[in-house]
């Protein structure tokens, strides 16, 4: 019995394989993002605070300025949950409150820091010259100047400042490293044929820098900025238990850590539960942090989940 053959309509050399779409960059690294495990544990533990922090005390009827008079230096009950200090005040609203602040400062020093050190070290780069070689000299003076020696010179000043001072000074003594990468960077970039032929079309500097240059360092300032909102918060943490950062009746996480670490050994809630979420926070930045670096550059540490 004869076979019915199909008949294409379509010769051979019509028929043209599809091109794949490409893949691009943003999608490629949340592609390793999404398949690496510290990605996922950090990220739902940072989410998990970051929602503690924003309603934490909605579900708390006492507020951090509240004093139970009936419930002094009591361990944690199923009225105070984290316990009450010397003067009754509720341990679980002064954590949430504390933890609102020292995140409130990481995310915003962190961050413009890096923007800061993107500024300048891609002018530096991209200037050379005279111009870089002043931006060298005030970023190596910068290295060497004891920052902690200088805060202390002006804790009686910060002290009568708003907590947007801490974040200010952290910002100033934070970006100089970033800046020397960023440099480097941009001394490697700029003589690229894309930048040249920018530079001919009479585009001007600034656009050379925020078009073509920044954004081609970019994956290491993402980095650099979710490392620094660790960083941050722990410089703040540092200075606030020091009595250097935050002043009371302002709270933050340092200022209830130098308040419990006292009574550690005899009323631990005041120290543990403080440190606990100060620990497992930056444990969970890091982890993120980690995961972007890796997703970033393959060649940093892969394979390691």
């Amino acid at each position: 019995m004869a076979t019915d053959i199909p008949i294409s309509t379509q010769s051979d050399a019509e028929v043209v394989p599809k091109r794949a779409k490409p893949t691009s960059r943003a999608m490629l690294i949340w592609r390793r993002l999404r398949s690496t495990p510290r990605f996922w544990v950090g990220g739902i533990l940072l989410a998990f605070f970051v929602l503690f922090a924003l309603f934490g005390n909605t579900i708390n009827i006492y507020s951090p300025t509240d004093q139970d008079v009936f419930a002094l230096n009591e361990g944690p009950s199923a009225q105070h949950w984290f316990g009450t200090n010397t003067i009754g005040q509720d341990i679980y609203a002064q954590t949430v409150v504390g933890l609102q602040k020292s995140l409130l400062i990481g995310i915003i020093a962190g961050p413009a820091a890096s923007i800061l050190a993107a500024i300048i070290g891609s002018a530096a780069g991209y200037f050379g010259g005279r111009v870089e070689a002043v931006i060298v000299w005030f970023i190596n003076l910068l290295l060497v100047l004891p920052s902690f020696f200088i805060l202390v010179l002006m804790a009686p000043l910060l002290r009568q400042l708003s907590w947007m001072a801490i974040v200010v000074f952290l910002v100033l003594f934070g970006w100089m490293i970033m800046a020397q990468v960023v440099r480097n960077q941009t001394k490697a970039i700029k003589d690229r044929d894309f930048v040249r032929a920018a530079r001919y079309m009479g585009v001007s500097t600034p656009k050379i820098l925020s078009r073509h240059i920044i954004p081609n360092v970019a994956s290491i300032l993402i980095v650099d900025a979710t490392l620094g909102v660790v960083s941050a918060i722990i410089a703040e943490t540092s200075l606030s238990y020091f009595n250097l950062g935050i002043q009371k009746p302002d709270v933050s996480i340092g200022t209830l850590l130098a308040d419990g670490s006292g009574a550690a050994a005899t009323r631990p809630w005041l120290f543990v539960f403080p440190a606990g979420v100060l620990v497992l926070m930056l444990f969970a930045i890091s982890l993120m942090a980690d995961a972007l670096r890796d997703a970033i550059d393959p060649t940093s540490g892969a394979n390691r989940d």
